[in-house]
């Protein structure tokens, strides 16, 4: 796959004091020597403690929401040359009772991010999406499915401008905010965890992956892919076992909105999907894109589908013991 192109870059992240964002921020600073990095998020305390774990003259920090298309228009016109957007409202039960408030900052801040980074003339905008945007179940998935085809489509409106638009696909992540290891460290305290269904499996990554993935899809982008990692499955029961092999299990039940399997490619997306050694390019359907100049891949064969029960890569229980500890210490 290409190196990248961040070098004396000017990156714009959204959502830059998110788990991803920081880690992010932290990676394109020590490895890529960018011109400057800009976080735009909301949160002004964690601006500030970014700020001092990282007292680093290139790096800039934006108050604002993508809500807020004056702000964002502000934010691009300082130069930016790519734009990572990875601000979101994704806690599932969240959005469902706050429909409204997830359609507001995951579909119409697309559009803002979107019309700005046309009329500011950006580069490059990639967006990070979620297997969850499959035949989504959930009000969470079915914005994140809205904000991919903004983002594909948004090739459309730029016109006869450079702006190019891509996306990035993946599953859970292990240890971000409101992930399930967090959950289950502070339940093995108590001698029991709780989990909705043992049939359950998802697809895994780590944050350092994620972030790798993501650095490596900007050099590669041309226009409206969607980029999806080649990552491993894990049951929910070996996770159990790798993190509280001792604690009794209580079965809760399946949740409103949450599936028994995750699927980051669909059967009708596979048509047009090109396969890698270490990722899956999925391809706008229109004609009207030009292909010049793009790698070629393998075709899929018919009715192929990448879900996370039927995935040829699995996780076993030591190496999620050996992702938990990592994550354990980092964040200790």
């Amino acid at each position: 796959m290409p190196t990248t192109s961040l070098h004396n870059q000017t990156v714009l992240v959204t959502g830059g004091t998110g788990s991803f964002g920081q880690q992010f921020v932290r990676t394109l600073l020590a490895r890529h020597n960018p011109r400057r990095v800009i976080v735009f998020s909301r949160d002004e305390l964690k601006q500030h403690d970014l700020r001092t774990q990282l007292p680093d003259p290139r790096l800039q920090f934006f108050l604002g929401d993508i809500r807020d298309r004056d702000r964002l228009y502000r934010a691009f016109q300082a130069g930016v040359d790519v734009v990572v957007h990875a601000a979101a409202l994704k806690q599932v039960p969240a959005c469902e009772y706050n429909p409204f408030e997830a359609v507001k900052t995951n579909i119409l801040g697309a559009q803002n991010i979107i019309d700005a980074a046309i009329d500011c003339r950006v580069s490059k905008v990639l967006a990070l999406s979620t297997d969850k945007a499959v035949s989504p179940a959930n009000l969470y998935g079915a914005t994140k499915l809205c904000m991919e085809k903004l983002f594909v489509h948004g090739n459309s409106y730029a016109g006869g401008r450079t702006t190019a638009f891509a996306c990035v696909r993946y599953g859970n992540v292990v240890g971000s905010r409101g992930s399930v290891i967090p959950l289950f460290l502070g339940q093995r305290e108590t001698g029991r965890v709780t989990v909705t269904d043992a049939r359950m499996t998802r697809f895994w990554i780590t944050l350092e992956q994620g972030v790798e993935f993501v650095i490596g899809c900007i050099a590669q982008m041309r226009r409206g892919e969607v980029f999806v990692p080649r990552i491993p499955s894990m049951n929910i029961l070996d996770l159990v076992a790798a993190v509280a092999p001792h604690c009794t299990v209580e079965h809760t039940g399946i949740r409103p909105g949450e599936k028994l399997h995750e699927t980051l490619i669909s059967v009708d997306e596979a048509r047009h999907t090109r396969s890698f050694e270490d990722r899956f390019i999925i391809h706008p359907e229109s004609p009207s894109w030009d292909r010049r100049g793009e790698p070629l891949g393998t075709p899929l064969p018919e009715g192929f589908h990448y879900s996370s029960d039927t995935n040829d890569q699995w996780l076993t229980t030591e190496e999620l013991q050996t992702m938990i500890r990592r994550f354990h210490n980092g964040s200790a």
